[in-house]
């Protein structure tokens, strides 16, 4: 009688020293990504990925890169920015906000000339190319002009095609890339200048044309961790967007990926 009273004790005792026993899990950990825009479907599915193999999460905030970088240099609480150009990181990097040895060039894209809808005809990219006519009474939807990168890209490639002129009375700008995306998608803006990337996670919009390399500077997503950054994790996750897995999701998508 006295053993089968004292094994519910015996037992709990046991169940304790078993806990102890075992290897405790690390405490997950939290990084906080400021991103390009352009880079939110991809992202996402990445960021997903790594949730599911470490435990670990993110935060990401997703805008132009221009408003990014300046937020970043305000102080907001980044660890990891992804640009879309490598003047914005440059940018960065003078004014000391983030870590130089961890810099790397990740993505490139194309630029593109979209359509509202399906099955609009293409047309040919060039300087014959009269895109005043082909918008009529429409705008052209792009990203901001002088500071987003997309929008920045854009107008190199229409100046450098002798087109802008004609053009930039009718340009609707939106704050990012998606933004310029949004407007063809609901049909307030009949055409907009994207990056493929943009074009093909859309099923309301036709890319009518591809805008030639030379037209403008290569478009680069270069990343980094912040000089501010306290994640343990920063590094972990910047390393993990090169990974055979995450390397697969950016092709996927449709990005050029450096090696």
């Amino acid at each position: 009688m006295q053993s089968r009273l004292l094994r519910p004790s015996f037992f709990a005792a046991l169940a304790a020293v078993t806990v102890l026993a075992l290897p405790l899990r690390a405490a997950a950990e939290d990084v906080t990504v400021f991103a390009a825009a352009s880079l939110g479907t991809a992202l996402d599915r990445i960021a997903a990925e790594w949730t599911a193999e470490t435990g670990n999460t993110t935060t990401i905030s997703y805008a132009g890169s221009s408003a990014l970088a300046r937020q970043i240099e305000q102080g907001a609480p980044a660890d990891i920015f992804i640009s879309a150009s490598t003047d914005w990181m440059d940018a960065l990097e003078t004014g000391g906000e983030i870590r130089p040895e961890t810099r790397r060039d990740l993505l490139g894209n194309t630029l593109v000339l979209i359509a509202h809808g399906t099955g609009a005809a293409p047309v040919e990219i060039g300087p014959d190319l009269d895109l005043s006519v082909l918008l009529g009474d429409g705008r052209m939807a792009m990203a901001l002009v002088d500071s987003v990168p997309a929008g920045v890209y854009g107008k190199a490639a229409l100046t450098a095609l002798g087109l802008w002129d004609s053009v930039e009375a009718k340009v609707a700008q939106g704050d990012n890339v998606r933004a310029a995306l949004t407007l063809v998608e609901q049909g307030e803006a009949p055409f907009g200048i994207v990056y493929a990337t943009d074009a093909a996670a859309s099923e309301n919009v036709t890319v009518i044309g591809t805008f030639p390399a030379e037209t403008h500077a290569p478009i680069v997503y270069p990343a980094a961790v912040t000089a501010q950054s306290q994640s343990p994790v920063a590094k972990e996750f910047l390393g993990y967007l090169g990974t055979p897995g995450a390397r697969a999701i950016w092709l996927d998508e449709g990005f050029t990926v450096f090696d």
